[in-house]
């Protein structure tokens, strides 16, 4: 009986686990897309003409590329896959963070809304390098 109730209880806490993985995932996917959202959004707001068109651009790219690359990563096929996808996903942000300082650097954006996105775009770097090194 005592391995039995073991078997079930590790069961239990085997699908516990998987359950808070899935909202894991699911509230990170919301997250990626919310930053993506706000990211395009803020674009409206940068200087028009050749070089806010090409940073525009980059940043657009690199952005929204992180929470796609997720999605795609929640969906892969093995292990190797999902640890690629997120790898990309790692990459991404930390381009995004790229931009973000050259738009600093040109002082395109209020320090407040620039200082809002480079931290959101640093947690989900370290999000996606602590997935990166976890998954094995």
């Amino acid at each position: 009986m005592g391995k039995l109730v073991g078997l079930i209880f590790n069961r239990l806490i085997m699908k516990y686990q998987k359950e808070e993985k899935k909202a894991f995932s699911a509230n990170l996917e919301k997250r990626t897309k919310d930053f993506a959202v706000t990211i395009i959004k803020t674009l409206r707001y940068l200087k028009q003409g050749d070089e806010g068109r090409i940073i525009k651009n980059q940043i657009f790219r690199s952005s929204t590329s992180v929470g796609a690359n997720y999605r795609e990563a929640n969906r892969a096929r093995s292990k190797a896959d999902f640890r690629s996808k997120v790898r990309i996903c790692e990459a991404e942000a930390s381009e995004t963070i790229y931009w973000l300082e050259i738009i600093d650097d040109l002082d395109w954006l209020t320090d407040e809304k620039l200082k809002e996105l480079q931290s959101e775009a640093k947690e989900l770097l370290a999000i996606f390098s602590t997935i990166s090194k976890n998954t094995k």
